[in-house]
């Protein structure tokens, strides 16, 4: 994306969708941004080809359940392209991912502390995505507003017009707002708090986002998630 003669590397199955978004004038603005970071000597978090790894790894038409983040983990060697999940052998695991782990051993009994590697979730049509897909390496939030969250919205408009009964789940205010235009006849929303330290406690625990979600995808004939690591 910051070559002009790079090809963008999507999942054919989202293209249809998300190929025009690249001609518009919030994207080449985003472009022009990252372009210009990147001659700034400024690190941009993930690597440039693990921008898209949400929606490689998760095609269109394998989307059970969605898990929408905020920005990638500013610390170099973590983030890799899928919301909460860092690279293998990452440790200490950052503690919303610590959390994440904890209300999945008390909701199903699965420990998972071992790992934040969630590519197998990804596999299994779990889609990873943040709200933003890039950051500056130590400066958390750095790259918001600046055109990805208009990108995503396409993504949940897509999901939400040409998927049935898909699964989302939103932890946080921030996520949350970007629930509003997902039709709730037709899709299950999961909602609570942040799994952050500073908000886990306020019902993010004991939410059961995990067996709710397994739940709906086999009432609705889909099989459940695998949600050991």
């Amino acid at each position: 994306m910051l070559k002009e003669n790079t090809a963008i590397k999507i999942d054919h199955s989202w293209l249809p969708y998300l190929e025009p978004e690249f001609n518009k004038p919030y994207m080449q603005q985003l472009k022009a941004f990252l372009v210009s970071e990147k001659q700034l000597g400024k690190q941009i978090l993930p690597k440039e080809n693990d921008w898209f790894s949400g929606l490689n790894s998760t095609p269109l038409d394998k989307v059970k359940v969605v898990i929408l983040g905020q920005d990638p983990y500013p610390t170099p060697g973590h983030a890799h392209g899928l919301c909460f999940s860092v690279q293998p052998n990452v440790k200490p695991l950052p503690k919303s991912l610590l959390n994440i782990n904890k209300e999945l051993e008390t909701d199903l009994g699965v420990n998972n502390q071992h790992t934040g590697y969630l590519q197998p979730w990804a596999e299994q049509g779990v889609l990873l995505i943040n709200a933003v897909l890039t950051v500056e390496a130590g400066q958390a939030n750095s790259h918001q507003n600046k055109g990805w969250e208009k990108f995503i919205d396409t993504i949940i408009a897509t999901l939400n017009e040409h998927t049935a009964n898909t699964v989302f789940i939103l932890w946080g205010a921030y996520a949350q707002k970007k629930g509003k235009m997902i039709n709730r006849q037709k899709h299950l929303v999961i909602e609570s708090p942040h799994p952050s330290p500073l908000s886990a406690y306020r019902g993010f625990f004991g939410s059961k986002p995990f067996s709710k979600t397994n739940q709906y995808l086999q009432q609705h004939h889909k099989s459940p998630i695998n949600w050991q690591l």
